[in-house]
This record gives C-alpha cells, structure tokens and sequence, in this order.
C-alpha cells in the first residue's frame, strides 16, 4: 500500500490538525502500556548515529495529520518523500501512537495499511521505555529537526532548554516547511550541485 493510496482512503473524513492533536495528548496522557522500548525496535542500530539537519522526526500527530488532514503537515513530509537523501527516524512507540490515534479517528484497516507504508519509509531507532517518542527517536537518532504540532515542545521556552541539551529545532509543520532548503542542504549533506526532487512522495519510487 503506497502513501498515495492511503492518501485517497484518508480523503473527506473531516479530520482537523486539532482534533489529531488532542487524541495524541490524550492518548498519551492516558498511560498506554508499551512493551519493552529499549527493545522494540529490533532492527535499529546499535550505535547512535551522527547528528544531520537531513535526519528527520515527527511526531504521531504531525504523521497523523499528514494522513487525515493534509495540509502544512503533508506539505513538510512530502519535502521528505521527495528526496531520497533525507531520512526519517521514527521509533516503534512513536509509530504505535500515530497508528493507534489513526484507527481511532479513522479506521482500523486505513491505520494498519498506512503503518505498512510508513514503516517501508522510517529508519528505525530504539530508546528506553517511558521517553517522549519524539524527543528519544531525534536524540537516539542523531536527527537534529523536529515536526510536531505540540505547543510544549514547539513554545520558545522548551525550543530554547531543548538546544541547551541536543543539537535539535523543533517546529510546527508550517515553519518547517519554511525553513527545510533542499537545495541548500543538498551540498552539505551530499555534496555537489542540487539535482531536485528524485523520489515520487507518494510511491517512494525513484524519478528522473
């Protein structure tokens, strides 16, 4: 199942970036039980990679919006999608909790279709049980950017105490999409002159 697919099931549900934020804060806050953390992720490296501004998290709700809302949320990963040189980490818990809010807002059969997608995109990270998802995969994932919808993480106080601790920008999907550069990061993360897009974001499927 590509993304394109779920893209098309997903249409018309009504689903709002709010709705999508409160149901994650709510499914959190709520104490779902998760297994081991530290372990989850089986085929994650064993050693923390080095920070690069190509190495991407987001968060459940901006993953799950991307899916049920569009808008700036598939705008900012379609960014990612585009280009095969970017990567996006994600951890099993954070997975989990953007598949859960999804069969909860959607269905059932849309969450466990996108998750297949989501998972043939994601790198994996493992991080001990109990740390912000989001946080924990950046961190344990050497990605020094952030997508959320999560005021807390997002408010200038957090951003700035989150910079004291790890090379890490957290954004809302707008300003992400604003300031991710392809053809600015291109010659740093790569090297050499930007060749454009090279990946369809909705198939994940090499283009010329």
């Amino acid at each position: 199942m590509s993304f394109g697919e779920c893209f098309g099931r997903a249409a018309g549900r009504g689903v709002t970036t709010e709705s999508i934020r409160t149901a994650v804060e709510d499914h959190r806050s709520g104490g779902a039980e998760r297994s081991d953390g530290a372990d989850a992720d089986g085929d994650a490296e064993s050693a923390d990679p080095e920070p690069s501004p190509a190495r991407v998290v987001a968060d459940a709700d901006v993953l799950a919006a991307d899916l049920l809302a569009g808008g700036d949320a598939r705008e900012s990963l379609d960014r990612l999608r585009s280009h095969s040189w970017t990567t996006l980490v994600a951890s099993d818990p954070l997975l989990d909790d953007a598949t859960a809010v999804i069969g909860d807002l959607a269905d059932a059969d849309l969450a466990s279709d996108w998750r297949a997608a989501v998972e043939s995109w994601r790198e994996p990270v493992a991080h001990p049980a109990g740390d912000h998802p989001a946080l924990a995969s950046a961190y344990r994932g050497g990605a020094m950017q952030v997508v959320s919808l999560d005021p807390s993480l997002t408010n200038p106080q957090a951003a700035a105490g989150l910079r004291d601790r790890m090379p890490v920008s957290v954004r809302e999907p707008r300003a992400f999409a604003a300031v991710f550069s392809p053809d600015r990061l291109y010659p740093e993360v790569v090297g050499g002159e930007y060749p454009g897009p090279d990946r369809d974001p909705r198939s994940l499927e090499p283009v010329q």
